[in-house]
């Protein structure tokens, strides 16, 4: 009877040991073909934005198939490898909502004969178009090792060649890189993959570009002095510079409209045409100064009075819910500023606010954004629009008179800890430097105009907007403007912005060590597309993801005991274990006795 029984518990064993392999080998084919992972980070740094989703899951962007050939294949180093993984991994993630609109394929382009890698480089290269490719140095089995790789792809869309992706940064012919210093670099890349092939598969499939056209003949900032910011949505809209003047077709083929800095008053005609291109729901962009600061004034004398700007496009912004104050907004969260007549070379200058992102996707998230001598914009609710801040200065900030005088000796009346206001918690001290309105508009001339007019059908009239509207106030206009040279040449004055990057970096600052970095150029974006209707790369550009440092004092106080709890603690979870296994194995046999 015990033989039939042990018998019994070994057919039973090995069946049971043979239906687990076959589970195990099963569930290892299926998931091979499932591509899934689990984010359990704080701040979702591995999942797809909401954004990016949305865009891949609308037919009506993708309404074809696209492919990216990727030319990161074959013997690769460890990191390019990882770096080549983790490029189809996103790809695959992609996948789960584009379906077969999406396409994707890793080429060798070191494999072949010589003459037709020499072919594929050239047509990757495209004379300097293309791919750019990286020369590395790395060490391999003890000798080093050079090898010219290609960190791109070319995106083919609707049977065509249209856009190419830069991953990596490439070399400069000669000079190659060596791969133990490119960590960081790979790491970047790695945390803006999503937005560079979101950005990329962006530009490829817009067919019909939106037109965003750059007012002029008021004052305003020049082709020159926005060329940083230009190139920035370059490659999503049309833009071109446009003049009202007399005509009331100007702003017909234009759907969105920015105004920058403009100084000049206005004729009742051009507020009637911008007016109108609201009503028909063009989205109206507007940054502007309130005050004129002569700056050579006070950097010479120290102190300066401020005069008013009177464009009268303050009044149809009125009716839109956005006021504009002549004063200006000082706070204790600001940049420094450079005066050398002083006994110190930098004082802290509460005219420069360094304002304060809110929670909407235009601002969420990003650095600072550099705002000197900045305007109050305070909301006017009428017609139950949605106003919405975008930016606003700290707690620790109040605003000056109307029209006030600017001098350097603000700083020091308020000494080394200032107090702006009372008390510097209240979330009621921050004030609105950036502001939103959304919603139907009432025309500005509503009750304004003869109805001969306004019943006439050339005039084309209209007393409320007949599709939801977009309008966007700054109260300052310098955050985008950018320094330039001016080059003459056969065909006429180029110009080319500044070394510097202003929308990022104060030149002045990094030359004194001063690290500040500002959000300007990612607040631009993000305020064009939102008001464009763009918003598949907003949550990227917006997203947090912390790196948290590690603390080395603890690791330093701490080490010795994390070494051998490191060591011991598996030890003895083998021992207990084998502790275990002895006595069911001992017990088992002594029963069988």
């Amino acid at each position: 009877m015990a033989k039939k029984t042990n018998k019994f518990k070994g057919i039973f064993n090995w069946s049971f040991f043979i239906v687990a392999a076959v589970a195990v080998v099963l569930l290892n084919v299926i998931f091979s073909f499932v591509n899934f992972r689990i984010d359990a980070t704080k701040d979702k740094r591995f999942s797809l934005s909401n954004g990016t989703v949305e865009y891949l899951k609308n037919e009506d962007k993708l309404d074809n198939r696209l492919l990216l050939k990727i030319y990161l294949d074959g013997k690769l180093p460890s990191d390019l490898q990882y770096f080549r993984d983790d490029v189809e991994d996103k790809l695959k993630e992609f996948k789960q909502y584009a379906g077969n609109k999406i396409e994707y394929e890793f080429i060798d382009p070191t494999s072949g004969t010589e003459g037709e890698q020499q072919e594929l480089f050239e047509s990757l290269y495209a004379k300097g178009k293309g791919i750019t490719p990286m020369d590395i140095i790395f060490n391999k089995d003890g000798q080093n090792t050079q090898m010219l790789v290609w960190p791109g792809a070319i995106i083919e869309y609707k049977g065509s060649t249209v856009n190419v992706v830069q991953f990596l940064p490439g070399t400069p012919p000669g000079k190659p890189y060596p791969l133990t210093g490119m960590g960081e670099i790979i790491q970047n890349s790695l945390n803006n993959l999503e937005y560079i092939l979101m950005t990329s598969i962006r530009r490829s499939v817009e067919e019909k570009k939106p037109t965003i056209a750059f007012l002029q003949g008021h004052g305003e900032l020049s082709y020159g002095q926005t060329m940083r910011a230009r190139s920035l949505i370059a490659p999503y809209y049309i833009l071109k510079d446009v003049k009202i003047g007399d005509s009331i077709a100007a702003l017909n083929d234009v759907d969105g409209l920015i105004i920058a800095g403009p100084k000049e008053k206005f004729s009742g005609k051009e507020l009637y045409i911008i007016d109108q291109f609201v009503m028909r729901g063009g989205k109206l962009m507007c940054f502007m100064d309130a005050l004129d600061l002569p700056e050579d004034s006070l950097n010479q004398t120290g102190i300066s009075h401020t005069t008013r700007y009177s464009t009268g496009l303050e009044k149809i912004l009125f009716d839109y819910g956005l006021k504009l104050n002549e004063n200006y907004v000082i706070d204790a969260m600001c940049a420094p500023k450079v005066v050398p007549t002083a006994k110190q070379a930098l004082i802290p200058w509460y005219y420069h606010v360094l304002a304060a992102p809110s929670k909407h996707p235009i601002s969420r998230n990003l650095e600072p954004v550099s705002l000197e001598y900045v305007n109050e914009i305070q909301f006017v609710n009428t017609d139950k629009l949605a106003l919405t801040p975008i930016l606003t200065s700290s707690t620790n900030s109040t605003v000056t008179g109307l029209a006030p005088m600017v001098s350097f000796a603000l700083p020091m009346n308020y000494g080394q800890n200032p107090k702006l206001v009372p008390d510097t918690e209240l979330e009621s001290n921050k004030i609105c430097l950036a502001g939103l309105s959304e919603g139907y508009f009432n025309s500005h001339f509503r009750n304004r105009i003869v109805d001969e007019f306004a019943k006439n059908p050339i005039a084309k009239y209209k007393e409320r907007s007949t599709v939801e509207g977009k309008v966007l106030l700054v109260g300052n206009s310098r955050f985008i403007k950018n320094g330039y040279d001016s080059i003459i040449t056969p065909q006429g004055t180029k110009y080319r912005p500044s070394q510097y990057n202003e929308l990022r970096f104060n030149a002045k600052f990094a030359e004194l060590g001063v690290q500040i970095f500002f959000g300007n150029q990612e607040f631009f974006q993000n305020a064009v597309d939102y008001m464009m209707g763009e918003n598949s790369v907003l949550d990227i550009r917006s997203r947090q993801i912390d790196i948290h440092q590690i603390d080395k004092a603890k690791i330093s106080e701490s080490a010795v005991f994390y070494k051998w709890f490191n060591t011991l603690i598996p030890c003895c979870i083998i021992v207990l274990l084998a502790l275990i296994f002895f006595y069911l194995r001992r017990r088992k046999y002594a029963a069988a006795k």
